[in-house]
């Protein structure tokens, strides 16, 4: 895998996990028991990641760079799929990063989303 920080990075956003998922043979980051990113393998058994995005934000990144795919097994509109031996910089799949775990941790309860940061300090 090209991007030996990915996992690392994942892992250090506040209240972040991952766990195994073996029905889909996938890694799965979650925050709050919602998933922000996963890394599967597609058809072709290519390594991926998939993570989510605003919309227009997401078309773009696939507009600009063919590593980037409609989100395998996910919604199209929301989730975006890196090929992790592509040629995405490392910036751009940082930004993807952050944003999914943004738009996820958002998207929870305030009442979690404060026990996930009372929990970090």
């Amino acid at each position: 895998m090209k991007y030996e920080w990915l996992d690392e990075y994942c892992l250090a956003k506040k209240g972040a996990v991952k766990d195994f998922k073996i029905e889909w043979d996938a890694v799965r980051y979650l925050v709050g028991d919602k998933m922000f990113g996963m890394q599967v393998k597609d058809k072709e058994k290519k390594a991926i990641i998939t993570l989510k995005c605003e919309p227009p934000f997401g078309q773009m990144l696939r507009e600009q760079y063919t590593d980037i795919k409609p989100g395998y097994y996910m919604n199209k509109q929301h989730w975006n799929s890196v090929y992790l031996d592509g040629d995405v910089p490392d910036d751009v799949l940082r930004q993807m990063v952050d944003m999914s775990y943004g738009l996820v941790f958002d998207g929870l309860s305030k009442s979690a989303q404060k026990q996930i940061m009372d929990a970090q300090t």
